[in-house]
């Protein structure tokens, strides 16, 4: 079933949903404006582009999506991905690649492969998803110690030694920025789980720099003022050998959306108790991701942790993040200026929270109890992400993984006999 689920609640929309919707969608957009801005650095790229993703692709989703309460946009599932192609292809490639990958998803979403995430193992889903998580925190490292790297490598073997060599350029000053913001989103969460504590934090952390005019770099130092409107759309450079270069990595962004898309629906429909259409999802992340790559946008897809605010803000329908991506427009139009201010630790801090909170450590202990061999192929895919790559590790990870589900169904005994004829 292919049908947006907007049209279903609608129906029975009122008032009274509106104004949580209207509340909730208001309160992700906070969440949502440095976290976009922060994953677009961390991509290699401009950090507006962040800010139109979350407009364009966030408004598609959950205007075509097939949840009640996803919200779509930049992830940080994502970072590896574009930095690596942004790092080999250049920005026009990533955009390619982005738009490529929109119609695979249409394609998939037609032929109803939303049920196929299923028989992606989980050990391979949460491998990757912890090797992510590592590559995040560490692409953090320059911002957060303030360490003077003209250009940190994409390799995570080769940015080790990099990062070391600078380790002299330490800054104090930049450390404490980050700590203070650290500290205080790791507070205000659990003060009050339901309250936007990261813009509150990040503005906290820059807002010290600013008016002490402490030494410290800013998002506007490094990369000029946010343009207050979006671009005009305009096709990709199409050509046949620059599509078939591409075309890996736009599977795997289709892949990374697609899977991330899926889980944050089952995700949220644990939390309201509902029932997602996955082939809408697909359908609704294609579109979106060929429209994000018309105004030069990044990959999106359904953000886990931004949908669990969402749920918790109050959100009942679509409509929430339909306004969450209207608040980021009138962000971008109405205080573009105030975020050049933004301090880059106290961004590179947001992001090596998101990046904890993606390897789910409250799950170690369940990994460690899991049996033998979902270990194994956790830790596989886990050391492809880090130090192979991410094509690598989701290829070999899914095909062992399937290999061994096979290899155990093998195994099971069954008490049929042929019967006598």
């Amino acid at each position: 079933m292919r049908t947006p689920k907007i049209l279903t609640t609608i129906q029975s929309y009122s008032w009274a949903l509106f104004a949580a919707d209207v509340f909730a969608g208001m309160t992700v957009a906070m969440v949502a404006v440095p976290l976009s801005l922060a994953i677009a650095i961390a991509s290699g790229a401009d950090p507006a582009k962040g800010l139109i993703t979350g407009v364009v692709a966030g408004f598609l989703i959950s205007l075509l999506g097939g949840s009640r309460v996803q919200i779509g946009g930049p992830t940080g599932a994502f970072i590896v991905v574009v930095f690596g192609v942004i790092a080999e292809y250049g920005y026009d490639g990533l955009v390619l690649a982005t738009f490529m990958a929109g119609i695979i998803l249409l394609v998939a979403g037609y032929f109803r492969a939303g049920n196929l995430i299923l028989y992606v193992p989980e050990s391979v889903v949460n491998g990757f998803t912890i090797g992510i998580g590592i590559i995040i925190a560490t692409s953090q490292l320059r911002d957060f110690f303030g360490l003077a790297v003209e250009r940190v490598p994409a390799d995570f073997m080769e940015k080790l030694p990099v990062l070391w060599q600078a380790s002299e350029t330490f800054s104090f000053l930049t450390l404490v920025i980050a700590l203070v913001t650290l500290v205080l989103i790791v507070f205000l969460r659990q003060l009050a789980p339901r309250f936007p504590g990261l813009i509150i934090a990040v503005a906290f952390g820059s807002a010290l720099v600013a008016l002490m005019d402490l030494p410290v770099e800013t998002l506007g130092s490094r990369f000029g003022d946010l343009p207050s409107q979006l671009p005009e759309p305009q096709l990709p450079e199409f050509s046949l050998p620059r599509i078939i270069e591409l075309f890996p990595s736009a599977l795997v962004i289709a892949f990374l959306a697609g899977v991330e898309s899926l889980l944050s629906a089952m995700v949220a429909d644990k939390m309201i108790v509902g029932q997602h259409r996955p082939n809408a999802e697909l359908t609704a992340q294609g579109v979106a991701n060929i429209a994000s790559a018309l105004f030069a946008g990044l990959p999106a897809t359904g953000a886990i942790a931004r949908t669990a605010t969402n749920v918790k803000a109050g959100g009942k329908t679509p409509v929430a993040g339909i306004v969450h991506a209207l608040v980021i427009l009138l962000v971008m139009l109405a205080a573009a200026p105030l975020a050049g201010y933004l301090a880059m630790p106290a961004l590179a801090a947001l992001l090596v929270i998101t990046a904890w909170n993606m390897t789910e450590p409250h799950k170690w202990r369940e990994y460690a109890r899991a049996r033998t061999s979902d270990k194994v192929l956790l830790l596989l895919t886990l050391f492809l992400t880090v130090v192979v790559d991410l094509t690598v590790a989701i290829g070999v990870g899914v095909s062992v993984g399937l290999a061994l589900r096979l290899n155990r169904r093998k195994t099971i005994k069954s008490n049929w006999t042929l019967p006598d004829r």
